[in-house]
């Protein structure tokens, strides 16, 4: 297993900048963000480490070798959107950047995208499944195309009224997955494993490593940190972010030790990246990079 981090939270560093910094903190990998250049639409989206409209072989070989110099590989490249926005247009840009994406990963050799698979967030589940069976059996074809493999986040995408009422990523559960992975069987087509999700759902986030321990193709250590008496007060059905907030590795609810062992149970031996996303590290640089500093210290102990 492979330690590593999402580069989303090197929010304006440059590529070098973020790979150095990587580097000198001991991570062995990047998950680099990939998003089309622009005004973010949430906290974390918009951040560009590469450009994906570049495919010319100069840029290609120079991020290659930049990484190779700094002993530091791609694990993916990163792109979160909604491709099954209710919004046709923001529909077909979002399609439309992923195969951008998709496209460099096989020119980088990295061979796997980090996505989500979205949602209309107006209609129920069952409708959403019917979008999914016209939007992505094209974009998996492609990817096979490629020979590019796409890994999807189980995050809901549910957390404040932006978002209400159904979230904007239907990728979010066993059940869930066992629909999806049967509409569309493709050796292509997995899961990027996020056990945080599954805590604030309150849901088994080891059970599911054993049944899918073929379709993990990447993983997320990222923490949350449930408010009990918040959620006492508010509910389940009130919006998430009223009863959890999102933490460092070792800082939230998410047991590290039964999680990492269980991996290590199922021989996984890719690339397990830190996703940060802790606002009491936000604000400065400095706070950021302390961040990144800790997640590594603490993950380190698990990941050898």
């Amino acid at each position: 297993m492979k330690l590593g981090i999402l580069s989303a939270i090197y929010d304006g560093f440059s590529f070098e900048e973020m790979i150095d910094n990587a580097s000198e903190n001991g991570y062995e990998c990047v998950e680099v963000a990939c998003w089309p250049q622009g005004k973010a639409e949430r906290r974390y989206a918009g951040v560009s480490h590469i450009d994906v409209n570049d495919t010319s072989e100069k840029y290609i070989a120079y991020l290659k070798d930049y990484c190779g110099k700094k002993k530091i590989r791609i694990s993916s490249l990163a792109y979160y959107p909604n491709t099954m926005d209710g919004d046709p247009e923001k529909r077909s840009a979002s399609i439309e950047h992923l195969k951008k994406v998709i496209r460099m990963s096989r020119l980088l050799g990295v061979n796997l995208v980090t996505t989500f698979i979205g949602r209309d967030q107006t209609k129920n589940v069952e409708d959403n499944l019917e979008i999914f069976k016209q939007v992505w059996p094209p974009i998996i074809r492609f990817a096979e195309e490629q020979g590019v493999k796409v890994a999807i986040e189980n995050c809901p995408m549910l957390f404040g009224a932006e978002q209400w009422p159904g979230g904007q990523n239907l990728f979010t559960t066993p059940d869930l997955w066992r629909k999806m992975f049967a509409l569309l069987p493709s050796d292509n087509f997995g899961i990027n494993f996020d056990p945080s999700h599954f805590v604030w759902q309150q849901m088994d986030y080891i059970r599911p490593l054993y049944e899918f321990r073929d379709k993990i193709f990447h993983v997320h250590f990222k923490d949350i940190k449930l408010l009990p008496d918040r959620l006492r007060d508010v509910g389940i059905m009130a919006y998430p972010l009223e009863y959890m907030v999102p933490k460092l590795p070792g800082l939230g609810d998410v047991d590290w030790g039964k999680y990492v062992s269980a991996l290590t149970d199922i021989g996984y031996d890719g690339c397990a990246c830190v996703e940060i996303e802790d606002k009491a590290f936000e604000g400065s640089r400095r706070r950021v990079l302390e961040s990144v500093k800790l997640s590594y210290r603490y993950m380190r102990q698990f990941v050898i």
